[in-house]
């Protein structure tokens, strides 16, 4: 009998109008519906202004939780006015006076705490920028069949930037990391609006706090943070889910025993072995293997220039756009499906702005016959890893990364 990874590796081919084979069209394994929100999350998906920002899709005032309209997802870097804004917790500081701000390092692990201005952080160390996705953990979660509880995001929980910091590597060595240290946690300023609720502290594996590219930022596509993204300093882990990217960030701690705060553990874990092709978190993983920690973004993509609904003219070429995605690794094909699946033909890849970017993609739709139709995207990036054609229910609504289908009306 055939097995899963044969048929998506004949799907990866790259030779262009690819078919695949009748058991694998007999099985239904292309028979995916258009994803839609729950009715009430439908009538609540309102547009609304927050102070510097541009309407956008209201999900929950407290905490503030709002997304991204799709169609700014047609820019290579999404503009910091409209990009989303995620938070835990409702009591959220106004911007600090950069003067009086500072940022501490501690934790029983370090050799000597530190204490950094930001003057300190943009005099003291070197300054890099790199281009990084940030997405929400539960970005598409309203999609979810059936559904789980959680803010019901649609699409645009997420968004793409030009960071700019310093390396967290850099900022801890002040401080000295001992031998003993196996986690960096990381607390920003805001609080919940009860005493008893947790604060949010997130923590990182002290490999990838020292990784090269995990950065503290307090610039983004060229300008200060918006408060709403974490002014005047927030963490910058691209191919992590946003819940690591601590907003508002005013301490660190290196630390030599597991953090056990409930944002790390009961929250944001996925059942161990559901994701397969994602980075470790060993420290974090659960006694007999039960679950671990979310961590990479898994491959994904999506069109950003059509809706479902959206009606095209017959025997005019539409150029669709998208972005595809992953952890990293790097997209290396994204294909279009204009027949449900039974055959595919690349897109083009637009221009590469780094690993950890999101990549846009373009491909020439000329439909022939009116009436109903539809098309597909599936990316694959250089790990092999693609899209799921089913999805992978885990009962925190993470990482929907099921094949995007567009119903069409041709004219």
């Amino acid at each position: 009998m055939k097995q899963r990874r044969d048929f998506l590796k004949a799907a990866g081919a790259a030779g262009a109008g690819l078919t695949l084979p009748a058991w694998a069209q007999a099985a239904g394994l292309f028979d995916i519906p258009t994803p839609t929100l729950p009715s009430g999350d439908v009538a609540e998906s309102v547009l609304h202004a927050l102070p510097g920002k541009k309407p956008l899709i209201k999900r929950t005032y407290r905490p503030t939780n709002y997304e991204t309209p799709v169609e700014y997802f047609n820019e290579a870097l999404t503009p910091n006015d409209a990009f989303f804004v995620r938070w835990h917790l409702a009591d959220i500081p106004q911007a600090p006076d950069e003067k009086n701000w500072k940022l501490k390092i501690g934790g029983d692990a370090a050799d000597t705490p530190a204490e950094f201005s930001m003057q300190d952080l943009k005099t003291q160390f070197e300054q890099v920028e790199l281009v990084a996705l940030c997405l929400c953990s539960g970005n598409r979660r309203g999609f979810f069949e059936p559904h789980v509880p959680g803010v019901e995001w649609s699409y645009g929980a997420m968004g793409n930037a030009r960071w700019k910091g310093v390396r967290l590597k850099d900022v801890l060595a002040k401080a000295g990391v001992k031998k003993e240290a196996i986690e960096v946690s990381l607390n920003g300023a805001d609080k919940g609006s009860l005493d008893k609720t947790p604060d949010f502290i997130k923590s990182l594996p002290v490999w990838k706090a020292l990784d090269d590219n995990t950065i503290l930022a307090w610039e983004m596509n060229g300008q200060p943070l918006p408060v709403h993204n974490g002014y005047p300093l927030r963490l910058v882990v691209p191919g992590w889910t946003a819940t690591y990217w601590t907003k508002m960030i005013d301490e660190i701690n290196i630390i030599s025993k597991p953090w056990s705060g409930f944002w790390m553990n009961p929250a944001y874990r996925v059942p161990l072995g559901k994701f397969p092709a994602i980075d470790r978190f060993v420290s974090q993983e659960a006694p007999g293997g039960t679950n671990t920690p979310i961590t990479s973004i898994v491959v994904n993509s999506m069109f950003t220039n059509i809706q479902p609904g959206a009606k095209l003219a017959s025997g005019r070429t539409h150029v669709l756009k998208g972005i595809a995605w992953d952890d990293g690794r790097g997209i290396v094909l994204v294909e279009v499906s204009e027949d449900g699946g039974r055959s595919w033909r690349d897109a083009k890849l637009e221009k590469d702005l780094g690993k950890y970017s999101w990549r846009q993609f373009s491909y020439p739709y000329t439909p022939r016959k009116r009436g109903a139709a539809s098309v597909m995207a599936r990316a694959t990036n250089a790990a092999g890893n693609t899209q799921t054609f089913s999805l992978i229910w885990n009962p925190a609504g993470y990482n929907h990364n099921v094949v995007q289908k567009v119903d069409l009306h041709i004219a």
